[in-house]
């Protein structure tokens, strides 16, 4: 059975990255929640999805710039939420133990690594109690790297789309890299569909995690395929379609 993931609580449905996204989004039964970590120069692990804040808060700057004050009085847009931090997410996240969490790990403004992320990050779902049902997502082999260093027992989950793939040489040579790096490899569905061939002769269903699919149609395609899990900024739909294929 394919796996729903709901794409950064389900951001089709309520603000990305809120907390009452998140707690929406595990009322409606995904079986995953994908969510985005930067850090802060205060120190902060915050969960919002770009470097800087003018796209989803209603402040504007840079996330790394964020004060622990500057962080609580930013609201995001939508509502009269602050951006939380990963603590505040995982005490909403964590006792609902049938759903699995996707943390992704962000890079800086400039597309670098924050220096100790992965393993101050691993170290919050370790607190929590949680690294046996959490991924640690990330596009860059290196964040990843530092994750299996530092946090070896909780799986991963590495990203791309065709222009990171192209970066990295194609998608043959990603899928090396990344093969024993990562448990599951999230593809975004262009590039899936193009290169299904050839990363079906790589890699098994089961591995596989396409993203981000929100129409009905494409949503029922990919799960007649059996992919392994599928993420979604409307996971409802997918839940629905999922239902009424089994039925």
């Amino acid at each position: 059975m394919t796996l729903i993931t709901g794409h950064r609580g389900a951001r089709n449905l309520w603000p990305e990255n809120s907390l009452a996204g998140f707690r929406n989004a595990a009322a409606l039964g995904v079986d995953a929640i994908e969510f985005d970590v930067h850090l802060t120069r205060a120190g902060e692990l915050v969960v919002i999805h770009d470097a800087t804040l003018e796209r989803t808060t209603e402040s504007a700057g840079s996330v790394e710039n964020l004060s622990i004050d500057g962080r609580k009085a930013t609201r995001l847009k939508g509502t009269d939420e602050a951006i939380p931090t990963l603590a505040e997410v995982l005490q909403v996240l964590a006792p609902n133990e049938a759903i699995d969490l996707h943390v992704e790990i962000k890079v800086d403004g400039n597309g670098a690594p924050y220096p100790d992320i992965a393993a101050r990050v691993a170290g919050e779902l370790a607190r929590f109690g949680i690294e046996e049902r959490s991924y640690l997502t990330s596009f860059d082999h290196s964040v990843l790297e530092d994750c299996r260093r530092h946090a070896p027992k909780i799986s991963r989950l590495v990203s791309v789309n065709a222009v990171w793939a192209e970066k990295h040489g194609g998608v043959a040579a990603f899928i090396d890299r990344a093969d024993d790096l990562a448990e599951v490899v999230a593809i975004h569905h262009e590039l899936l569909e193009a290169e299904w061939d050839l990363i079906r002769g790589r890699l098994p269903l089961e591995r596989l995690c396409v993203w981000t699919i929100n129409d009905e149609a494409n949503i029922r395609h990919w799960l007649e395929r059996g992919i392994g899990s599928l993420t979604s900024d409307s996971p409802d739909l997918a839940l629905t379609q999922r239902s009424k294929i089994a039925t």
